[in-house]
């Protein structure tokens, strides 16, 4: 299916950090008072993540590290904010590279190079969809797999695109199978650029034309370019019959298709705030130059009044609420708080049947997963 915007064929670019994960990492105000008590905490923070630098680069980390722990500690001194910041695998980078490392699409050079051709405007199915429930959340549906981590290549197009085919081939079959990334990074390569970043609208393009995508089991994930296997392309496991865009710039037709199944959005995710979101709703300062390519699986109300989104992100589950993000939603842009509403997608499925292989390739029902 043909996409309804010129912009969208812009590149979604996202490269992740080269350092392990884990759980939580929590410091106390003690360990601020001096100079060497932050280099015992950051020494233990290397630890956590196994980080290793040459004593040179060790300074200068040192540095980045002292300045982003008191940012955190200080940010979240503030009662008046709905959202707490933590310290994580991004802290001893500083916001620019931070930025550049993960959001670095450069949207305004594509459109530039793009100009003003736009595309034929597919239909919306949700358009006259009136009944909506306050809230939403496909995880407890059985509709979403366990948080992925995209690691050092530019590969969130294909984790959004994923999160979203998993979604309606649960909804469809009841079966929730975990999709292939990789098979997206290396086989879809016409106009996406694997590591270097892509787009989701093509990615369903691809699946859709070629009969469907394999499993992770199948096609594994390696986080870097790779040749395409064939064979492993060939063994579709879930297909799936196109895909639509939401209106662009509209969190109301949003709203009726995440009602309806998992989306596929892209947001600007540079920015301090977002580096280091631990848990709440975000509300922070962003803008609306698409660089990440996420999902939005469900939404709801906190008990204040505050609406929000809830978005599966691929840095793992470390970030933020174990992988995911409370993005508020109904906000004054009308291109939603960091761009959420102007490139959202989703896959159709018409069938609750899927391609039929051997045995060993074929999916297995959610509650044998």
């Amino acid at each position: 299916m043909m996409m309804n915007k010129w912009w969208l064929v812009v590149v979604v670019v996202c490269v992740a950090l080269v350092v392990g994960s884990g759980e939580g990492f929590d410091f106390k105000e003690w360990e601020l008072e001096s100079e060497e008590r932050l280099w015992e905490l950051y020494e233990r923070w290397r630890s956590h993540h196994t980080v290793s630098t040459s004593l040179e680069e060790k300074q200068k980390r040192f540095n980045v590290f002292k300045a982003n722990v008191e940012y955190v500690h200080n940010f979240n001194k503030k009662e008046d904010k709905p959202y707490k910041l933590k310290l994580n695998k991004f802290a001893a980078l500083t916001t620019q590279e931070f930025k550049s490392l993960y959001a670095s699409s450069k949207i305004k050079h594509h459109r530039m190079l793009q100009g003003a051709t736009s595309r034929a405007s597919p239909s919306f199915k949700y358009a006259n969809v009136s009944d909506i429930p306050p809230s939403v959340d496909w995880r407890a549906k059985g509709a979403v797999t366990n948080v992925k981590d995209q690691g050092r290549c530019g590969s969130c197009w294909a984790f959004s695109t994923v999160v979203a085919v998993e979604g309606i081939n649960q909804i469809k079959t009841n079966q929730l199978v975990s999709l292939s990334e990789q098979e997206l990074i290396d086989c879809d390569t016409q106009e996406n650029q694997g590591c270097n970043g892509g787009l989701m609208d093509l990615a369903f393009d691809f699946i859709n034309n070629k009969g469907g995508i394999s499993t992770e089991q199948i096609y594994p994930y390696r986080a870097v370019d790779g040749r395409c296997d064939a064979q492993k392309m060939n063994s579709p496991v879930v297909s799936i019959d196109g895909h639509e865009d939401v209106p662009a710039n509209d969190e109301d037709a949003l709203l009726k298709a995440v009602a309806n199944q998992p989306v596929s959005v892209a947001i600007e995710a540079s920015g301090f705030d977002l580096q280091f979101y631990s848990e709440g709703v975000f509300n922070g300062a962003c803008g609306k130059e698409l660089d990440h390519g996420v999902a939005i699986v469900g939404y709801g109300t906190t008990l204040d009044g505050t609406k929000y989104w809830i978005v599966k992100n691929s840095w793992g589950g470390e970030w933020g609420e174990k992988g995911y993000i409370r993005m508020k939603r109904g906000v004054e842009d009308k291109e939603g708080l960091c761009g959420i509403a102007m490139q959202a997608s989703y896959p159709l499925k018409n069938s609750n049947t899927n391609p039929q292989h051997s045995s060993s390739h074929q999916p297995k029902p959610k509650d044998e997963l």
